[in-house]
């Protein structure tokens, strides 16, 4: 039981080292190493990636909380003026020189372009346009008992336009358009000369027209891109508006307009001390009103599918990033403004700044580090093909004759009772050739002990020629060999065994210069199927005491069964 138990963990273990290739062991280590590694690089990176995209995400948002302070500023005037408007139309002064301008203007209504003012030096003189063309367009009224207390209300809140134009540079104009045929604006001359072409050119504009209730319920600031004119230097501009609205009733609106060198100057400011990337200020439309670059060629532009990608992605956030090619782009919608604050940073700007030097350092540590793995994985590999190779010289040499190459006695032995145990299982014959070569001492002795090894090898050699794959051939003495034949009966290895002794007899063996000689053999074989024993000792005894028969008879012959029993 022990000795089976010890054949089946010695086949197991010849399996697996069959399969357990080290090679493949240590190339296998090598790339498990490799992955890890690379993983560990490329996590590095894509968190220092996520770092950098929160940074000038963190940057974009300052930059579009500063213009929205700097726009907030402009929004509140308006809404202020508005609110001013709206007290005084709900209680209009009681003062004398109110009630005489409004009188003057029962005189001026009638005229084609008319102005009417108090104060030139406090307060903005109402540029007006004839009850006909008034009458002329459905979106203008008129209404009688309306305009009285509009006039006066514009009279009286009229200085403020002009004190927030002289206390602040921001806004190129201010300017309170109404229904009823007149305009305040900031910049009127003294004597205008184009007040019908300005005021139809006001109440035309995008920014009035959709200040309507139905238009702009919310009456919420609007925000428009407004035509080149000749009062505006026939430059665009960008234009904010809020609706008067006083007991329901729909008066007009004020207006402020921004020039782009303006809003340019606005995003400038809130840009300052971040000069990483460049910032892009549009509207709602995705219409580029400024940017930060000083150079129109240094502007990073958008193709139509970039802008309709860009278009896709606001849509759905207030916030966000995409990313077009080699650039970055992120967001942020204004609270103060009608449209977005774009930040464009492109691949070269990364590689420079913090991100991509960090990047390129970690790039070059792995580049290092994986060199060094591959020079290890070659040494620790070269080494590891050695140590098996040298493994299998002396697993060959434990297990085999050196002179004959054939098996040595142990593994002989070994071998055969496992061949013997597997034909008893399976009912197959079982059969020992027992070989010793005839006077072997002779040649020792007369040629010397380099003969007799090159006999032993010649005799191995044609021994190994006669026999099938399955069968086992090894040395187990001096001059003696032994051959197991699985599968065959007594009168099959017989012949084998003729075969064999043919072949040695008719050989000439070259042992020294110009000398050969011819050598012969004794063979004596047994087999299992004789007493159905299939004991391997049991057998070569049998085969062995044959054999010695052979040598009794003369030699140089076959002995495959008993004298005794014939």
């Amino acid at each position: 039981m022990q000795r089976d138990t010890y054949v089946v963990r010695r086949s197991f273990l010849q399996w697996l080292r069959k399969r357990s290739n080290p090679g493949l062991i240590v190339n296998a280590c090598f790339l498990v190493v490799l992955v890890f590694s690379t993983l560990l690089t490329w996590r590095e990176v894509v968190v220092l990636e996520d770092a950098d995209i929160s940074s000038q995400r963190n940057h974009l948002e300052t930059v579009a909380s500063s213009l929205d302070r700097q726009l907030q500023f402009s929004v509140d005037k308006l809404l202020f003026f508005r609110k001013s408007m709206g007290d005084a139309l709900q209680t209009p002064l009681e003062f004398g020189v109110l009630h005489d301008a409004v009188n003057r203007y029962e005189t001026l209504r009638r005229d084609q372009a008319w102005q009417l003012a108090v104060d030139r030096n406090r307060t903005l003189p109402i540029n007006g346009v004839s009850d006909d063309f008034v009458e002329k367009t459905t979106l203008l009224n008129r209404d009688d008992e309306r305009i009285r207390n509009e006039i006066s209300a514009a009279l009286e809140v009229g200085y403020l336009p002009r004190l927030a134009s002289s206390t602040a540079q921001t806004e190129e104009r201010v300017i309170y358009v109404s229904r009823a045929g007149f305009f305040l604006a900031t910049d009127t001359h003294a004597q205008s000369d184009e007040i019908v072409a300005r005021y139809y050119k006001l109440v035309t504009q995008p920014w009035f027209t959709q200040q309507s209730e139905r238009n702009n319920r919310s009456r919420a600031v609007r925000w428009f891109i407004s035509p080149p004119s000749s009062w505006t230097g026939n430059e665009h501009v960008i234009t904010a508006s809020v609706p008067i609205y006083y007991d329901h009733y729909w008066y007009g609106g004020v207006a402020m307009d921004f020039s782009l060198a303006t809003m340019k100057r606005l995003l400038m400011d809130a840009t300052e001390g971040r000069p990483e990337g460049e910032y892009q200020l549009y509207n709602t439309r995705l219409e580029m009103i400024a940017s930060t670059e000083t150079s129109a060629n240094l502007i990073n532009r958008f193709d139509e599918r970039e802008m309709a990608q860009i278009a896709h992605a606001i849509e759905s956030d207030t916030q966000g990033g995409i990313r077009l090619g080699s650039r970055f782009v992120s967001w942020e919608r204004l609270d103060h403004f009608d449209g977005i604050v774009l930040r464009v940073h492109t691949l070269q700007e990364g590689v420079q700044g913090d991100f991509g030097s960090i990047s390129i350092v970690l790039a070059l540590l792995w580049a290092l580090f994986t060199t060094m793995l591959l020079i290890s994985w070659l040494v620790i590999r070269r080494m590891v093909s050695n140590m098996y190779a040298l493994q299998s010289s002396l697993q060959w040499q434990a297990w085999h004759d050196p002179l004959t190459r054939l098996n040595n006695r142990g593994a002989l032995f070994e071998r055969a009772k496992i061949l013997a145990k597997k034909c008893h299982q399976q009912s197959l014959p079982f059969s020992v050739i027992q070989i010793d070569l005839d006077h072997f001492k002779n040649v020792n002795d007369q040629y010397g002990h380099q003969a007799g090894d090159k006999v032993l090898s010649h005799a191995a050699g044609l021994i190994s020629s006669a026999l099938r794959a399955s069968d086992v051939a090894g040395r187990v003495g001096g001059e003696e060999f032994c051959i197991v034949l699985p599968g065959l009966a007594l009168e099959e290895a017989a012949e084998v065994a003729e075969r064999i002794r043919a072949r040695i007899d008719s050989k000439e063996i070259l042992v020294k210069k110009s000398t050969t000689l011819r050598i012969s053999a004794s063979l004596g074989v047994s087999s299992a199927q004789e007493k159905e024993n299939y004991n391997f000792e049991h057998l070569q005894f049998i085969a062995d005491a044959r054999l010695y028969e052979a040598k009794q008879s003369g030699r140089n012959r076959v002995v495959w069964w008993d004298h005794n029993k014939k």
